[in-house]
């Protein structure tokens, strides 16, 4: 089979397959590697600080010198938020984190503190990033045209034909289709109340018909047949996440890894409990206590900053009943394997 199209062409990669950005478990080690073998390594810094993302950047830089993209996240910040709901949920993790013996600090409004995109891009242009994806939204015309004119090259990503139609419109180069199987944060940004549901070939169809862009397919991929089948009908390449939750750069905890590979697909929740947005992922202790007790759950990014602490206190002692689980419906796949030997087997069907 030949692996070249108009994809690789204008990323100039040897695949057209993307490590898909996952913000805490994707590193600069796995974007590096995934890009050193070929494919289009991807580096998420969503919410991050721009020092911190700067940072991050020049270490994929230090490992690789292949194209990789940098993720945003494209999300409006919340003027203001409900001071009640912040108390509520507040009150309702200390109790939650004190009955199962894990230590918690209720968060002060005037600790909150919110990093958007835009305070992100002049690290970019500086960086002379030359591929940005971004999901949770689109970026400005005018931001558009400023990394255009750097020749920078813009993925966006949808859940919707509408957001598809939105996006088709712009000059952003790439489109990424994210099926309902995908794991991690739903990409949505028109219809926020009414969660698209669309599966990924039904939604990769649809949105054929109403764009000549080059589209990257997402959600439930993990081997060669499944890439042949998505490039066959109509996909210019596939975004890949899941597969490499357990790969040796993975920044998963080992319960994280425990966890997917013994799930079915059967296993994955949608859920709003750990950052209030909808993602995909594996249950545990704290999802399902939050999602029974019928509280409120604040918007992103504020419950993302409340969890903060218990996610992070997670990690450190591989604790995975606090921790978010984001997995795709078909992660149980995810092979301990290097990301490059991982490339390597979905380029050879072994």
């Amino acid at each position: 089979m030949t692996w070249n199209n108009s994809l690789t062409q204008l990323l100039y990669i040897d695949y057209p397959i993307v490590q898909a950005p996952m913000l805490g478990v994707s590193t600069p080690e796995m974007a590096a590697a995934a890009s050193n073998a070929g494919a289009l390594g991807s580096l998420a810094i969503g919410g991050l600080s721009p020092e911190t993302a700067q940072q991050l950047i020049r270490k994929v830089k230090a490992l690789t010198n292949k194209p990789f993209a940098v993720n945003l996240f494209a999300h409006p910040i919340p003027d203001q938020f409900s001071i009640d709901e912040f108390s509520q949920m507040n009150t309702f993790l200390e109790k939650l984190c004190k009955e199962n013996g894990v230590p918690y600090t209720p968060l002060t409004i005037e600790n909150v503190r919110f990093y958007s995109y835009k305070d992100q891009l002049d690290i970019l242009l500086e960086e002379n990033t030359g591929i940005i994806s971004f999901t949770f939204g689109i970026l400005t015309d005018e931001e558009i045209r400023l990394l255009k004119s750097k020749g920078t090259i813009l993925i966006a990503t949808v859940t919707s034909v509408k957001e598809a139609r939105l996006v088709a419109a712009t000059d952003i180069d790439i489109i990424t289709i994210q099926g309902i199987e995908a794991g991690g944060h739903r990409g949505t940004f028109l219809e926020h109340d009414h969660l698209p549901m669309v599966g990924l070939l039904p939604l990769l169809s649809q949105v054929r018909d109403v764009t000549n862009k080059p589209l990257l397919a997402a959600g439930g991929i993990y081997n060669k047949a499944g890439i042949d089948a998505i490039l066959a009908l109509g996909a210019h390449g596939v975004q890949i996440g899941s597969l490499f939750l357990a790969s040796t750069e993975s920044a998963a905890i080992e319960s994280y890894k425990d966890a997917i590979q013994q799930s079915v697909a059967e296993d994955s929740i949608l859920t709003q409990s750990f950052s209030g947005r909808w993602a995909r992922g594996l249950p545990n202790l704290y999802t399902q206590a939050v999602d029974s007790s019928g509280i409120s759950i604040p918007p992103y990014p504020v419950q993302n900053s409340l969890t903060a602490a218990i996610r992070e206190l997670a990690r450190k002692t591989n604790n995975s009943q606090f921790l978010s689980l984001w997995a795709g419906q078909n992660a149980s796949k995810a092979p301990r394997r290097t990301t490059s030997e991982i490339i390597r087997q979905l380029l050879e069907g072994n």
